[in-house]
């Protein structure tokens, strides 16, 4: 439950983007920037989570995160001004970046090798659940109680997911190996480097669109508050399928699904532009998209615990500092196009990047399986 409105916690941006930048008085492109905001601390926290705490206990240490995720909802809800906002989304960005570094690790210790793919299906799918729920009902209820009652509503929920944890958990010791030269370490490992690029690629070019996907069914596609509740919803219904596909495809073929799964999102957002003005076609591209997305957070994390299980907290940590560092810039880069162009150019950004991830992951997969 943790993971589900740490997720919803950080999607929640892109479902109320109008409604909160015009309560606040600033552009879009600003209130966009809250995703980038809790990118920044997500990477840091991400790349230091293990050497820093290599002492300390998971159990308390993942109490501590899951506090700083209430501690932001809160903040957030109850924020004068957009700088407050930006604010407490770094704090968000603590917990973002722990939880998830360490998630690979922690789920290579809590089931047999041979299930991990099918464990980290279910971490993901906590996560989509918040992606079918947030992003729908946040735009809904963001009509309803405004959308500083929506982060109430997760701050009480996201308490109730920690106090849960507190009595779930079981003691999870730290292991050795994590220690301050642990980062230098991962660098080393054999691919390890061009594949985070090739992440790098898959999460900027979706998040160039997806932060600022409201705006654009709103402007273009012409839809109300009602409708793009019911685009996002499909959306999130397609990313809970994709991940629970991902477990048997990662096992049938993991180096040939990853850009097979950039390729499809590339295709995909291409027709939305070409038909994006069609509410129905809109509705079905979407929504097929969002099945790839599904795809690709398991597909990473298996990567990593598939190809480094000696190494997978540091190599994790990586991962995840390579996913909020490109979330982050094709979130700046969403905001200066959106801003200053059209509200199609971040589409048309995210189809680019998409393209290239698709060519550049298939070749480094080759090239490494043949080198192997």
């Amino acid at each position: 439950m943790v993971i589900a409105m740490l997720n919803a916690s950080e999607l929640l941006p892109a479902s109320l983007l109008t409604t909160m930048s015009a309560s606040l008085d600033v552009s879009e492109g600003i209130i966009g920037q809250s995703v980038t905001a809790t990118a920044i601390l997500a990477i840091l926290s991400s790349l230091l989570i293990a050497p820093l705490t290599r002492r300390i206990d998971r159990r308390p240490l993942l109490l501590f995160l899951g506090a700083a995720l209430v501690i932001s909802n809160a903040v957030v809800a109850l924020a004068p001004d957009a700088t407050v906002l930006l604010a407490a989304r770094l704090v968000l960005g603590i917990t973002v970046g722990g939880v998830w570094g360490l998630a690979a690790s922690l789920t290579l210790r809590l089931v047999p090798a041979a299930s991990v793919s099918r464990a980290l299906s279910i971490v993901f799918g906590g996560a989509t659940v918040a992606t079918i729920a947030a992003a729908p009902l946040g735009a809904f209820f963001g009509e309803v109680i405004g959308w500083r009652g929506v982060f109430l509503v997760v701050a009480a929920l996201s308490a109730l997911a920690v106090l849960w944890q507190a009595f779930a958990l079981p003691k999870m010791p730290p292991r050795e190996g994590a220690g301050s030269d642990g980062l230098m370490v991962a660098l080393r490992l054999p691919w390890l480097v061009p594949g985070l690029l090739g992440v790098m690629l898959f999460w900027g070019g979706a998040q160039s669109f997806n932060t600022y996907i409201r705006p654009y069914l709103e402007t273009v596609t012409g839809l109300d508050a009602a409708g793009v509740s019911v685009v996002l919803f499909l959306f999130g219904i397609a990313s809970f399928i994709g991940t629970i596909l991902a477990a048997p495809l990662m096992q049938w073929n993991l180096r040939s699904v990853l850009p097979a799964a950039a390729a499809g999102q590339a295709i995909l957002l291409a027709l939305l532009l070409a038909f994006g003005q069609s509410w129905v076609a809109a509705a079905v591209f979407i929504a097929s998209w969002g099945l790839f997305v599904g795809l690709a957070g398991v597909g990473w994390s298996t990567w990593v615990t598939r190809s480094y299980p000696e190494n997978a907290e540091r190599a994790g940590g990586l991962l995840v500092a390579a996913i909020q560092g490109s979330m982050m810039l094709g979130a700046l880069l969403g905001g200066a196009l959106i801003d200053n162009v059209s509200p199609t150019a971040p589409l048309t950004a995210g189809i680019a990047i998409l393209a290239a991830a698709a060519i550049y992951v298939g070749v480094i997969m080759r090239v490494a399986r043949d080198r192997a």
